[in-house]
């Protein structure tokens, strides 16, 4: 099954014009120049950028100072990648309302795209605030919070995202890929830290456990437990090896071992039982 993929911003222009937090075009124009501005949207739409911006210009130059006149516009400024014009207008909509959430939004791409990255997390965040169930927020806000490198926040975002659209694979896939990054990241800050740490090689040995590589995976779980006698956890994971291999003394040993460090573990006990139940009877 093909997996879908997030929706470019660009594609998702139109939707955020209509974002909740802001008034519809319609209501606030004035008639004489409301034709005017749905043929800009029209044209934008249809990828005439240069006949949309002159569209929206001549509704400004009308009389029609109004948010979502400036924020469209900057939409065909960010769709040109003149960035610096399209936050100006984004910054002008968001002035003439503070409470509409779509330029929030875009604003927040486009100074992301110009390496403006804590300026971005505060628009974004503030997009949140006003349009808490809105995707394009949490995800633009997601990818601001990876370039701040705050990893954690960014696997915040997509578990809400989870949590809001349950049956979406695409949210589920862009977690999964949020903790293998925030996982990575931790992995680099305890080699940073300490390089001896037997945490090192204990990730290594899970990561080798989850490809199904199990002699590789005892071989860094004991490096884990030369490294630390005393980290728990080690030894369990050891024995659980061996009673998959059909090493019932090795895995034995390795639940003595760990119940030295942990003797009320019910994980460490259920293991044991196990080992017993198997034995052959006499």
């Amino acid at each position: 099954m093909k997996r879908r993929t997030v929706p470019a911003l660009g594609v998702l222009l139109f939707i955020s014009v209509r974002a909740t937090g802001g008034s519809a075009p319609q209501q606030d124009l004035p008639q004489a120049l409301r034709k005017l501005f749905e043929e800009g949207v029209a044209a934008e739409k249809s990828g005439r950028l240069d006949e949309a911006e002159k569209d929206f210009q001549e509704v400004l130059r009308g009389g029609a100072d109004l948010a979502m006149v400036h924020h469209n516009l900057g939409t065909v400024y960010q769709q040109r990648g003149d960035q610096a014009r399209a936050i100006a207008q984004f910054r002008e909509a968001i002035r003439l309302q503070p409470d509409y959430s779509a330029p929030h939004i875009l604003l927040g791409a486009s100074l992301l795209a110009t390496n403006k990255v804590p300026e971005a997390v505060r628009e974004l965040e503030q997009a949140v605030k006003l349009e808490p169930r809105e995707p394009l927020a949490r995800v633009e806000l997601a990818k601001a919070y990876e370039r701040a490198n705050n990893l954690a926040r960014m696997v915040e975002q997509y578990r809400t995202l989870r949590q809001l659209a349950p049956l979406d694979p695409e949210y589920a896939y862009q977690l999964g890929q949020a903790y293998l990054k925030l996982s990575q990241w931790c992995l680099a800050e305890i080699r940073r830290l300490d390089p001896q740490s037997a945490r090192i090689d204990e990730s290594l040995a899970e990561a080798y456990r989850a490809q199904g590589r199990a002699d590789e995976a005892i071989r860094a779980f004991q490096r884990a437990a030369r490294a630390d006698p005393k980290l728990p956890g080690i030894h369990l994971a050891l024995a659980q090896i061996y009673v998959a291999q059909g090493r019932k003394e090795d895995a034995r040993r390795e639940i003595e071992l760990e119940l030295i460090l942990v003797p009320d573990s019910p994980a460490v006990k259920a293991i044991q039982e196990r080992i017993v139940s198997e034995q052959p009877r006499p």
